[in-house]
């Protein structure tokens, strides 16, 4: 029954890399492989009250939550305020423009939870700054492509959010472990904005100094955006609220600065509610296919078979998680991340479990991989959403002015399966999963 799992894997991968939404071809395989498998009446039982139990649990309540305080931290400015005053800061050291963007970036991400929301939303603020400075095309668009993946990293992560609830882990030790790889992954994308700028500074020219009355002014403009940080990943480390809870806390607190802001108005507020439960709807979909396709993957005990050949060709387990984390690299060049994880989650998490590693550092390392995979040749959907947000600038340049950020991403990858405890020291120190 193996094979026909395997031969259902490598369907779904097809029919998503010929651009089938992915949710349908997960659960087109799901279904017909089910049916293969076992009798008719009972697959089709299944297969009717699987959606409903998919998308009814009081978890899933997050999601379109932190969806809805991205959304409207983008419509009040925040992302603005954050770039300005942290070029106030930096602006006028070597590339302190891009420097500006990554840190920006990085705060956004952690209010938006979504790389493609961060990648757009900076996108048309930085760029024009960037290129009004006279930076580099392919640098000013490589750093806002690399500073978007951020968002998917930095908690409060819709990935991490979905790993969780597809595996049963906690969402506090995974938002907890997050923390420190997405804050080095941000320093990793500044040391190498610093070496390019260092090696030809014509790339990056810096911008006039800011004395400190105007940094503090700048800082004042940022107060809403760091306590809404702080309010609602603080609230969880401290054990205030559940992840459920602060994401209903951060969605009333964007609500309330776009109001304080004066940018919230029925348009406004339509079109952001529209927004909301349309990317909420798009990941509830591909949440019930990738439940159909889990079903017939169980069915198949493709997990049970591969732990066993990896038991019988007497692999190390270190070798498995290198082959796995090369898997999602090149899977990330054809495929969006949310798909990767919703296709690959349930069989690599039972995998990685059985041979002893811990869900929570694979969690967070599956996340790191497939950030990669956003800004990675050919089919990196960051590079598109800057070639998107600027036409002018050419994906060629956008994919040259990249490599170095990889490379970042590489190291970072590195120092995060040989040191476990970037990942594990946080949410051990929290008793959060432990």
């Amino acid at each position: 029954m193996a094979w026909i799992g395997i031969a259902g894997f490598g369907a779904a991968l097809f029919l998503a890399m010929c651009r089938v939404p992915v949710a349908l071809a997960m659960a087109s395989v799901g279904i017909v492989g089910s049916i293969m498998l076992g009798d008719w009446f009972s697959s089709t039982y299944v297969m009717a009250s699987l959606p409903f139990e998919t998308i009814f649990p009081y978890g899933l309540s997050v999601v379109p939550l932190f969806i809805f305080m991205g959304v409207f931290a983008g419509h009040s400015g925040l992302s603005e305020n954050l770039f300005r005053g942290l070029i106030a800061f930096v602006g006028h050291r070597p590339g302190g423009l891009a420097s500006s963007t990554i840190g920006a970036c990085a705060v956004f991400g952690a209010i938006s939870g979504s790389s493609l929301a961060t990648c757009a939303t900076m996108g048309k603020i930085a760029l024009p700054e960037m290129e009004r400075r006279g930076y580099a095309p392919r640098l000013a668009g490589a750093v806002v492509a690399a500073g978007g993946t951020l968002g998917v990293l930095i908690p409060p992560s819709i990935l991490l959010v979905i790993y969780a609830l597809m595996t049963e882990e906690s969402i506090g030790a995974l938002f907890a472990g997050a923390l420190i790889p997405g804050l080095l992954a941000a320093a990793l994308y500044v040391i190498a904005i610093r070496l390019l700028v260092r090696r030809n500074p014509d790339m990056a020219p810096p911008t006039a100094y800011v004395p400190w009355r105007g940094r503090l002014l700048a800082l004042a403009g940022m107060w809403d955006a760091l306590l809404l940080i702080v309010v609602v990943i603080g609230g969880i480390y401290a054990g205030l609220f559940s992840p459920t809870e602060a994401a209903a806390v951060g969605a009333g607190g964007a609500l309330l600065v776009a109001f304080m802001r004066r940018r919230l108005n029925i348009t406004s507020l339509r079109n952001g509610m529209l927004e909301t439960a349309s990317m909420t709807g798009m990941i509830f979909m591909i949440l019930i296919g990738a439940t159909l396709f889990n079903f017939f993957l169980e069915q198949s005990q493709l997990t049970e078979t591969l732990l066993h050949w990896i038991t019988a060709a007497d692999l190390a387990p270190g070798t498995v998680i290198l082959a796995l984390l090369v898997f999602y690299i090149v899977l990330g060049c054809f495929m969006d991340s949310l798909s990767i994880i919703l296709l690959t989650v349930v069989p690599a998490h039972g995998l990685v479990t059985s041979l002893g590693y811990d869900p929570i550092w694979f969690g967070v390392l599956m996340v790191s991989v497939v950030e990669i995979g956003l800004i990675t040749p050919p089919i990196g959907m960051n590079l598109f959403v800057v070639k998107g947000v600027a036409p002018r600038i050419s994906l060629a340049d956008i994919s040259r002015g990249i490599l170095p950020f990889i490379g970042a991403d590489v190291v970072r990858l590195g120092l995060l399966v040989s040191v476990p405890g970037l990942i594990l020291w946080l949410p051990k120190v929290l008793g959060l999963g432990f």
